[in-house]
């Protein structure tokens, strides 16, 4: 019954958005107050309506209900629970509906916490929202029914890819999505500018919670899946430039270029066409995403679905949107003429220079994805573009921005002068330049990547550190330094989180350790400065696993440091094996262990990797996910800016 409803509700919901994305944008045309009103409840009964059809679907993975074909083919009674609630969105139908209770969602939010906008404009929000929700509620209902019941109810599940019952797995997904659908957002105060022709400094003010948000969770999602990546593939790697890693990655790349944009226009009143674009282009790359996760056009191990007939629904989706969007947009650009005017070495000039380097950026990745898909379609070849082609690409790129971030954070708006600004930098460059060249020189036999990498990790660091003193003052005080605006400390937690993270990977590279051999019982050997023993290997039963675990003492300088399990894990029902690597986690490295077959002379093969600043990595991307955090909580994004007056009506004056 409780399913039913849900597969009512979700109905019920389609046909809600239907009449949100029609009757506001009449009214705002109109400007009738009473049909523009009507987007703000319309707004949350939808999202109130989506989140009770999820929460059925939950039920019905909790109860295990296998009437229902989805939780027969992604679920099993002896499945642990929180794999069982997981199974909801580890698959293609029930991650579409999290999908669009997403987009719900973040329309319910623009009603309730839209109370400074403009009503006119709010409603064309709240509209533009509300027809991407009737797009993937069509999608849902008419490709991929979660509520589709078998005639006959088999026993059990097929169980849920054990690959994805794993918690990194489990909380991976939703972040990534209110990600890729924040982005959405910011998609619908473009194209709602866009009608109304006006864009200004309070549009971008508005545009830029929204934007961070989705910046904050891509981030979030984008590192639970890299950390995912590293412990549970087996292979010790965090970024494989996978079709489906780059997927979520472009849409990043594009967000932190529009968030550095709409400071521009919030400012300056400048970069109107570039950030309205860019907005587009953010929410297109998100649709990207999704169509190669689900169109079967690329393999990876992290798809979905292997339909092509859903992917065309959803390229028509792309095409629809982006393609209306951009037309929209080419017909309103002389509407959005720029008002402020800078010189070339400014802050607004150096945003620029970050807006394209994060840009091109973002291209390479795109090519780099695609192309082996158009080689195949038009050349009829069969290429493989791997992690030379980016990194070689790619990398540049991000060491150009971080040449210039530290200068072009400090530059002063509309017109400064470089070389005041990089003597003011002086000390942040000597010192980060004295730390490389000193590891340089302790380092032999190593490749320069390490020491450049931690070059540029210290300069952004040491940078932003230096920005965040300069705000107090020329007499600057620890107690003027804690009263900065939740802004400028966001600005520099990130800042400095992007260089921890520049810096690790590159460390990470250079100077990782890797040893694969034929371990012996009791036979002890040498990895580093760690000793390893294989003690004992032993078959061990899970709650819906069996497991081949290996105990293996770790000794360093001759004291006993711990004991690892690393395992081989066979899932019968999904007749599926996994890797489960055991790690040692340190703060200055992490000792990487992974247990292979068993040999004809009764030993195992064991691959050891040392992984130096392994946890630096994420430990970066939570710093940049707190400075987005500190920013939005930002007094300045809480409070309605530059909102006209209404007069009586709700009809903003002309």
């Amino acid at each position: 019954m409780i399913t039913e409803l849900g597969h009512f509700a979700l109905i019920l919901a389609f046909f809600v958005a239907i009449v949100q994305s029609v009757v506001p944008l009449i009214g705002a045309s109109k400007r009738w107050a009473g049909w523009m009103a009507f987007a703000e409840p319309s707004a949350i009964v939808q999202f109130l309506l989506t989140a009770f059809s999820f929460g059925a679907l939950i039920w019905a993975f909790v109860v295990s209900d296998f009437s229902l074909r989805i939780v027969v083919e992604n679920s099993h009674s002896a499945k642990p629970m929180i794999y069982k609630i997981s199974g909801t969105w580890g698959n293609h139908e029930g991650s579409m509906l999290l999908w669009v209770l997403i987009v719900t969602l973040f329309g319910a939010l623009a009603a309730f916490f839209g109370g400074g906008l403009p009503p006119s404009l709010k409603a064309r929000v709240l509209a533009v929202q509300s027809a991407i929700a009737v797009a993937f509620f069509a999608f849902i209902l008419f490709t991929s029914n979660p509520f589709d019941r078998l005639a006959i109810a088999p026993f059990d599940g097929r169980d849920l890819n054990p690959l994805l019952q794993d918690p990194g797995l489990a909380f991976h997904p939703p972040f990534l999505y209110l990600g890729y659908v924040g982005l959405s957002m910011a998609f619908s105060f473009a194209i709602a500018a866009l009608i109304e022709g006006r864009v200004d400094a309070a549009w971008g003010r508005w545009v830029r919670p929204w934007t961070l948000a989705a910046w904050i969770f891509l981030t979030i999602g984008i590192a639970l899946g890299s950390w995912w990546a590293y412990y549970e593939l087996g292979w010790g790697g965090f970024w494989f430039w996978d079709p489906v890693e780059n997927a979520s990655f472009m849409p990043w790349l594009l967000a932190a270029a529009l968030l550095h944009s709409a400071i521009v226009v919030e400012k300056r009143e400048a970069l109107k066409s570039w950030t309205i674009l860019l907005a587009i282009i953010a929410f297109g790359f998100s649709l990207i995403g999704t169509f190669i996760v689900r169109s079967g056009l690329l393999t990876s191990v992290h798809a979905f679905a292997t339909d092509p007939e859903r992917g065309v629904f959803i390229l028509l989706i792309l095409v629809f949107f982006i393609g209306g969007a951009l037309t929209l947009f080419a017909a309103r650009a002389q509407t959005m003429e720029a008002k402020g005017v800078f010189g070339m070495v400014s802050r607004e000039s150096a945003l620029i220079v970050n807006n394209v380097l994060l840009a091109v950026s973002c291209f390479v990745v795109f090519v780099g994805t695609m192309w082996p898909m158009v080689a195949e379609m038009m050349f009829d070849r069969k290429l493989s573009v791997g992690a030379p082609f980016f990194n070689a690409a790619f990398s540049p790129f991000m060491v150009l921005l971080g040449l210039v971030l530290p200068i072009g954070a400090m530059l002063p708006w509309k017109r400064g002068r470089i070389g005041k600004t990089a003597w003011s930098l002086r000390y942040a460059f000597g010192l980060a330049l004295a730390i490389a060249l000193l590891v340089w020189a302790m380092q032999t036999g190593r490749s320069a990547l390490g020491p450049v990498g931690l070059f540029l990790g210290a300069w952004i660091t040491f940078g932003a550190a230096i920005d965040l003193w300069n705000r107090t003052g020329r007499n600057g005080s620890l107690k003027r330094l804690f009263r900065l605006p939740g802004a400028d400390w966001g600005k520099a937690v990130a800042h400095t989180g992007l260089g921890v993270t520049i810096f690790a990977v590159a460390g990470l590279t250079a100077w990782e350790d890797e040893d694969i051999r034929v371990a012996q019982p009791n036979q002890p050997f040498e990895v580093g400065q760690f000793t390893l023993t294989l003690k004992d290997v032993r078959q061990v039963e899970g709650p819906n696993y069996f497991s081949t675990t290996a105990d293996v003492l770790v000794e360093r300088n001759g004291r006993l440091m711990g004991t690892l399990h690393p395992e081989k894990r066979d899932y019968p029902v999904a007749r599926m094996p996994t890797t489960e690597a055991a790690i040692d986690y340190r703060f200055l490295g992490d000792l990487y262990v992974v247990i292979g077959d068993q040999q004809a002379d009764g030993g195992w093969v064991m691959r050891t990797y040392i992984k130096p600043l392994a946890n630096w990595i994420w430990g970066g991307c939570i710093l940049m996910s707190l400075g987005g955090i500190l920013s939005l909580c930002d007094r300045r994004f809480r409070v309605a800016a530059g909102a006209r007056k209404t007069p009586v009506g709700g009809v903003p004056a002309e």
